[in-house]
């Protein structure tokens, strides 16, 4: 009898030899998904300061660190969220940059906007309302 170690082992290359071929454009879309989540702490740097210097030190969001996207395996991701408030940033290895939400957590997500990695200006602007819209509604009682 086959042992189950061998047998995904047998499935992993079988799947690995299969997704092999879109490494290089997974790795793009991993480097731009760093720059767009060094925008957002820089952003967010802004932000914080902004409300410390008013008198709110409490307003804050987290980041989260890179990861492979929940839905598509070759797509890369980061979150925003404070308490239930939620956006997500993907970046798709097939040239796409989405915003998604904001939206409460356990709520469908959305709305969703997307660009081609080359429309750098589009990017900004919509990451830029993308980030107040989200700001606004997570800071919000």
């Amino acid at each position: 009898m086959e042992k189950l170690r061998d047998r995904l082992e047998a499935l992993g290359r079988e799947l690995g030899a299969r997704e092999a071929e879109h490494k290089a454009a997974l790795e793009a879309a991993r480097e731009r998904a760093a720059s767009l989540r060094r925008a957002v702490e820089e952003g967010l740097a802004g932000f914080r300061k902004g409300a410390a210097e008013a008198g709110a030190p409490h307003l804050d969001v987290e980041v989260s660190e890179l990861r492979l996207d929940d839905k598509h395996v070759r797509s890369v991701e980061f979150d925003l969220w404070r308490g239930r408030y939620r956006a997500i940033v993907t970046v798709k290895s097939r040239g796409d940059v989405t915003l998604v939400g904001p939206f409460h957590a356990g709520k469908t997500e959305g709305p969703c906007k997307s660009f081609p990695f080359d429309a750098e200006d589009e990017i900004q602007k919509a990451l830029s309302d993308f980030l107040e819209r989200f700001l606004t509604e997570a800071v919000t009682p």
